[in-house]
């Protein structure tokens, strides 16, 4: 294994989803009309205003970041077909998320099918790796992978006024994942993937 692919990759893992929190708080900010119970998240990048072009280009802007952290995936789990076919939903996610931003709300029904696909492809992806660390006896791993998966796919099944509060706790559970991942990619040192 390529130690210093795997640790730059961890360095995406542990960035890109503090940067999306970012980007999404701040474009929370400076949309005081915005309403956890009234909105979609998506529909901060639907206006004309500074909030619209902040979400787009940072939702693209963090599909891109995790790209990055998806090529330490690939790394990881280069020599395991479960793991592969779980990198690759993670990147088809990522691809997915730029396109949420570049195909914003005003572009129905496309948004519709990008976003539905990036909620539905990121747990999914998260539960596959899951499995493949629960093949290299990576206990911790495995259960916060599959732990996180459940998660941010179960929420969209309580009933909801609009769907922002799911949205962000989706994608809340997923970054507690990449972030701690992440971090356990770039402090390796040795060619080991146990602790």
């Amino acid at each position: 294994m390529n130690l210093k692919v795997l640790r730059l990759a961890g360095l995406f893992g542990l960035i890109a989803p503090l940067f999306g929190l970012l980007i999404i708080a701040s474009s929370i900010w400076f949309s005081p009309w915005f309403s956890w119970t009234g909105n979609a998240l998506s529909d901060l990048g639907g206006t004309e205003g500074f909030e619209a072009i902040l979400f787009n280009s940072g939702l693209a802007m963090v599909g891109a970041l995790l790209m990055m952290f998806s090529t330490g995936l690939f790394e990881m789990t280069k020599e395991d077909m479960i793991g592969q076919v779980g990198t690759t939903m993670f990147l088809i996610a990522s691809i997915l998320l730029i396109a949420v931003g570049v195909i914003n709300i005003t572009i129905e029904p496309w948004h519709g099918y990008v976003s539905l696909g990036f909620f539905v492809a990121l747990p999914l992806s998260v539960a596959i790796i899951g499995v493949f660390f629960f093949r290299k006896k990576m206990r911790f791993y495995s259960l916060l992978s599959v732990g996180s998966a459940v998660l941010a796919a179960g929420i969209w099944f309580l009933p909801w006024a609009a769907v922002a509060i799911p949205e962000a706790l989706s994608v809340v559970y997923i970054s507690v994942w990449a972030i701690l991942l992440g971090y356990w990619m770039y402090t390796r040192y040795e060619d080991k993937l146990a602790e």
